[in-house]
């Protein structure tokens, strides 16, 4: 079940999202070591919604309203994220806490880390169906459950510690205005899913 979680995960890594997108940008601006307390950040909360998910709260969070407020917090999050990342490049600070020149402490990139896994809890969601689809298709007992989502969450950290060793040689080989496209580019892609999650959010009302 370990394996079978392990395969699953990878499959899903394949959908680049914005926190893969935050490990690169984190491993190109400030080295592999300070991306890695940012994998330690995501890892963390995956664990948690994964163990969330298994334990059978998600059933709470799929209420209509409450999954339409989680998706506004969360597109809000990511275009905060994004915005403030395109303005950064151009020494201008929307949100000092959020300034990509404070991030050279590893315990902020290990908190904006957690923010933006934070900000799509309707993973939850998606871990439970997972979860009794497998249930019922292997008839998997709990601690079986248990050993597929760890599988599953070892699989988004090594994906990521891959995604953050790109990034360092990004950092190693690639000139300071390289880097500042790279960056400008991430910020907008952060804006684009913000955007994705509000209309998806906006076809549910």
């Amino acid at each position: 079940m370990l394996y079978k979680g392990f395969k699953f995960g990878m499959l899903l890594q394949f959908a680049i999202g914005p926190v893969c997108i935050f490990i690169f940008q984190m491993a190109s601006l400030k080295g592999f070591y300070n991306a890695e307390t940012g994998v330690l950040g995501v890892a963390l909360i995956d664990g948690i919604f994964i163990i969330v998910a298994i334990l059978g709260i998600a059933s709470i969070i799929d209420r209509k309203n409450i999954k339409v407020c989680l998706k506004i917090f969360g597109s809000s999050i990511l275009f905060i994220f994004g915005f403030s990342t395109v303005l950064s490049q151009f020494n201008i600070s929307l949100l000092p806490s959020l300034s990509i020149n404070n991030l050279s402490n590893p315990n902020n990139v290990f908190t904006r880390a957690i923010i933006l896994t934070t900000s799509n809890p309707l993973t939850i969601i998606f871990w439970a169906g997972v979860f009794s689809t497998k249930v019922a298709e292997e008839n998997m007992k709990r601690k079986e459950i248990y050993l597929f989502g760890l599988g599953a969450l070892l699989s988004t950290i090594l994906f990521l510690n891959l995604i953050a060793l790109v990034g360092s040689f990004a950092k190693a080989f690639f000139s300071p205005n390289v880097i500042q496209i790279l960056n400008t580019i991430v910020g907008f892609l952060l804006i684009y899913f913000s955007i994705r999650m509000f209309l998806k959010n906006h076809k549910s009302f």
